[in-house]
């Protein structure tokens, strides 16, 4: 359901060339961005299989070697997921390996575990000027905040504050979020049609204010991780900012780089 949005042109027929992009761009990138473009028209739904490399070869009149190197490059950023014997997949938050993808607070004692969500609040106000600005919104535009708990076990382990364009999440409430099982971003995809690329993190220490104190259940003062993330859907669209304050007492912040 997205409002007021530019809808990209979709791919072309078969007949025609990927020369509309600029002549310096890689044959593979030109592939690569038509794919985005039906990715971001809705073509495929996540989850939905797109056609064979070779489908795609004759339908752009490329090699199928040049189709393979764009989508080889789409799996490696998480648009797309290669199934051995049964084909290429748009990427879903549904998938295992990816519903917590942006969650990097891990168990000091064994693997990663799951937590459970105590919804705080959810209301449709005008947007502070940090979030206008940083969701790229018009001044007194509305947005969605969100403000939930995160509990392994009963200890309150997160406290996340979220902003969404509201005009992209019409109809979110507190109901919806309730009643929903799966993760957050699996919600905005399949509901709303938003769906999170990539994103961006700042992190730093604070002291817990009284009030984030009492609702991590950890006296004033008490240290905390602050992770501030900016969200972008395709085309580097931002549609999520939120900043998790995180108790580091039993989990620690975990990321692999390569």
């Amino acid at each position: 359901m997205w409002c007021n949005r530019e809808v990209p042109n979709s791919i072309p027929p078969a007949n025609a060339q990927p020369s509309t992009q600029p002549s310096f761009s890689p044959l593979y990138q030109q592939i690569k961005t038509l794919l985005v473009r039906s990715l971001q028209g809705g073509e495929w739904r996540p989850g939905a299989a797109i056609p064979s490399e070779m489908e795609l070869a004759a339908r752009f009149k490329v090699s199928q070697g040049t189709v393979r190197k764009a989508i080889d490059e789409m799996a490696a950023e998480n648009l797309l997921v290669r199934r051995q014997g049964k084909g290429t997949f748009v990427a879903t938050h549904a998938e295992d390996k990816t519903k917590y993808r942006f969650l990097r607070l891990t168990p000091d004692e064994g693997g990663p575990a799951g937590m459970q969500r105590r919804l705080l609040d959810c209301r449709r106000m005008r947007a502070p000027a940090d979030v206008a600005q940083a969701l790229a919104l018009q001044a007194g535009e509305l947005a969605v905040q969100v403000r939930r708990l995160l509990l392994a076990g009963e200890q309150p382990v997160v406290l996340d504050d979220i902003w969404l364009p509201g005009s992209l999440f019409q109809g979110l409430t507190a109901e919806h979020l309730n009643t929903h099982r799966g993760p957050m971003y699996g919600l905005f995809e399949v509901d709303f049609g938003v769906r999170m690329i990539r994103a961006e993190e700042k992190i730093r220490a604070l002291a817990a204010a009284p009030e984030e104190a009492e609702l991590l259940a950890l006296p004033p003062g008490h240290p905390l991780l602050s992770v501030e993330r900016l969200s972008f859907t395709y085309g580097d669209r931002p549609v999520e900012w939120r900043r998790g304050l995180y108790s580091t007492a039993s989990h620690h912040y975990r990321n692999e780089l390569s």
